[in-house]
């Protein structure tokens, strides 16, 4: 685990484990952050040091999951967007969660935007040129104004905490015309301006996503995101440890970096191993390797080929090598750069980019990143206690994760030992350390079997030689600990004697 992510701790009282504090149906109506206070001290005890939270800042809709950001510096402290409230609450509830997390050993990460913008408080008329949507880089019209809706005011917040009024300047493009209800991709024309260059080359440039898209080379828009950067972690306090950001590979690379690197080196905000990690999302550990080189400072990045291997293999039952499951990863390549997951709210059940493994191989994936030492293992809420929606089709939590993650808590640590020799079962040893015992691991998306492996010789041991035969059951993960190992009790894990 890079130091990078556990800034808070100054002692490694056990394993660094993240969860995704939110689902894309986490119950809305301003609950969530109370919520969060509430189960702070049940995640703690299981073995979470780290949340990430949605988006706090005020979105175009006050009941909006948060994408769609409006007031980076509105926290549900101002009358804007259909209310004072967020989706999860007010800000003076989203300070208690921070707080209380922290008071019971877990982290915040905070959600950040940055983008885009949405919900503009009145339209502007601007020059612009219409762009190929499969090729930004080819103009397929003539300079011609448009009215879009690029001016914000924030009239609700009135200058406090940031005085930058928005307009279509800070951006270098929009997705539709008001005057004529068209709607195609404009890249806003003026001096200088053009579509970012470090991003990724799909559709030859994907600076372009959505809404707004903000101009991070325009030097007001820079400045005023940075400090926002700044800003809202003194605001937070001392558990504000980091951020998650959105669509990163849409955001020029040298303004990422230059974030990251202008916080760390603040001696105000007093963040200098500040956790960074990004939402790369692509099939593609080149360009992800290439992004992270570029970048000149530790960051991670979603170990988004990971969860597809995940989902094939799910898919694919007992066809699947599970020796190739590492494959093409970040976290086979660039482990300290690696946060892990299974699922996540973009891919859930229901959503337009719906990649959901399946129920059946999630535990084995969840084994899989929390019961190994490489990468930084990240949980999905919708995992642990299951999806609210869509409408019709809720999903069940994954059984048993709760003892998988207690069980990298207690058992995950020192030496492995790995006994990848059969391509339906797999399974490793962790030897322990000094003052925490280890565990044997044995995963089947096959048939039944038995896993020989060493653990070494003990006060009661199978074999003479400290080798044992683990049971490998069919379409199954097993975790064994010696009988006399805190925290679990027979009925609780599969245990070795």
């Amino acid at each position: 685990m890079s130091g990078d992510a556990n800034a808070a701790y100054s002692v490694k009282d056990h394993n660094y484990t993240m969860i995704q504090a939110f689902e894309w149906y986490s119950e809305g109506g301003g609950v969530h952050w109370n919520k969060l206070a509430k189960v702070a001290p049940e995640l703690a005890d299981m073995g979470f040091t780290a949340m990430w939270f949605p988006p706090p800042t005020k979105a175009a809709g006050q009941n909006s999951v948060g994408y769609d950001v409006y007031d980076l510096y509105d926290l549900g402290e101002f009358d804007q967007k259909g209310g004072k409230r967020t989706n999860y609450g007010t800000k003076e509830e989203l300070l208690k969660a921070v707080k209380t997390a922290k008071e019971n050993g877990i982290v915040t990460y905070v959600d950040a935007v940055l983008n885009h913008r949405f919900g503009a408080d009145r339209v502007e008329t601007f020059g612009v040129v219409e762009v190929d949507t499969n090729d930004r880089t080819k103009e397929i019209s003539d300079l011609y104004d448009i009215k879009g809706w690029t001016g914000f005011d924030f009239p609700g917040r009135d200058n406090k905490y940031s005085t930058l009024k928005w307009n279509f300047n800070h951006f270098t493009g929009v997705d539709y015309n008001d005057e004529n209800q068209k709607t195609s991709i404009y890249r806003i024309h003026g001096d200088g301006k053009s579509w970012a260059k470090g991003v990724d080359k799909e559709n030859k440039n994907y600076d372009y996503l959505m809404g707004a898209d903000i101009d991070h080379n325009h030097p007001e828009a820079r400045e005023d995101i940075i400090n926002w950067g700044k800003w809202i972690l003194k605001e937070l306090g001392p558990g504000a440890a980091g951020f998650r950001f959105d669509a990163v590979k849409h955001i020029d690379r040298s303004f990422i970096a230059e974030f990251v690197k202008s916080i760390r080196a603040d001696e105000d905000v007093n963040r200098p191993k500040m956790f960074a990690v990004g939402e790369f999302w692509k099939d593609s550990i080149e360009d992800l390797e290439e992004y992270l080189g570029a970048l000149g400072t530790q960051f991670s990045v979603f170990d988004a080929p990971l969860h597809y291997n995940f989902k094939e293999a799910g898919d694919r039952g007992g066809e699947y090598d599970m020796r190739a499951i590492w494959d093409g990863t970040v976290v086979q390549k660039r482990p300290i750069d690696a946060v892990t997951l299974v699922d996540n709210h973009e891919y859930q059940v229901g959503q337009a980019l719906e990649s959901w493994v399946s129920p059946a191989f999630k535990p084995l994936a969840y084994a899989l990143i929390l019961l190994r030492p490489s990468g930084y293992p990240c949980v999905f809420w919708g995992d642990l206690y299951g999806t609210a929606g869509p409408e019709g089709n809720p999903q069940q939590p994954v059984s048993q994760l709760g003892d998988l993650i207690r069980a990298r808590k207690l058992y995950a640590y020192g030496e492995i030992r790995d006994y990848w020799d059969h391509m339906n079962c797999v399974g490793w040893v962790r030897t322990g350390d000094e003052t925490r015992p280890g565990c044997a691991v044995v995963l089947c998306n096959g048939g039944e079997g038995f896993k020989r492996m060493e653990v070494g010789k003990g006060e009661v041991i199978i074999g003479e030689d400290g080798w044992a035969e683990f049971m490998c059951s069919a379409q199954s993960v097993s975790v064994w600990v010696k009988k006399d190992a805190p925290g679990f009790g027979r009925r609780d894990l599969s245990i070795y004697d």
